[in-house]
């Protein structure tokens, strides 16, 4: 255990109608104690943002592990994997059925996040298949820059 964990980190808090304001406060207030940084949304906003910042990696990551283990030339693929592979993967590795509980119970949400990545996927597809490099170009510099700016906050 570390004295300052949860220093600056995120806690969200979901409450429910059935919730006394009290003792969401009294909740709040514990992890206010321990240094985080508390937002409070419903069930619907946690499950719609967290279908598409989190559900949907640990889906990718499953589903890249399960193409390339499942490819007929699996063993030379994985021996020749690299840290970009690994830094992608990593969360394959955690709990399968927790991800399958996750996966099932935020049904809506989750489909929804799968359906918007895969008309992504289809564009590049699109792209690459046309020879489109400006086009590509121009997807991965959003995209870059996007992710550049994660690391601002």
């Amino acid at each position: 255990a570390k004295a300052d964990l949860f220093v600056g980190k995120q806690t969200i808090l979901c409450p429910l109608q059935e919730n006394s304001p009290q003792d969401t406060d009294l909740i709040e207030g514990f992890w206010q104690s321990v240094g985080s940084v508390v937002k409070k949304i419903s069930c619907v906003q946690h499950d719609a943002i967290y279908a598409a910042v989190s559900h949907l990696p640990h889906i990718l990551s499953y589903a890249l592990m399960a193409s390339v283990v499942n490819s007929e030339d699996a063993d030379q693929k994985l021996s020749h994997v690299g840290a970009g592979f690994k830094d992608f993967t990593r969360i394959a590795a955690s709990s399968p059925e927790m991800w399958r509980d996750i996966c099932l119970g935020n049904r809506t949400a989750v489909l929804k996040e799968l359906d918007q990545y895969l008309l992504i996927v289809n564009h590049m597809r699109k792209l690459i298949s046309e020879n489109d490099g400006a086009g590509l170009e121009k997807l991965f510099n959003k995209a870059s820059k996007a992710r550049q700016d994660l690391d601002v906050l």
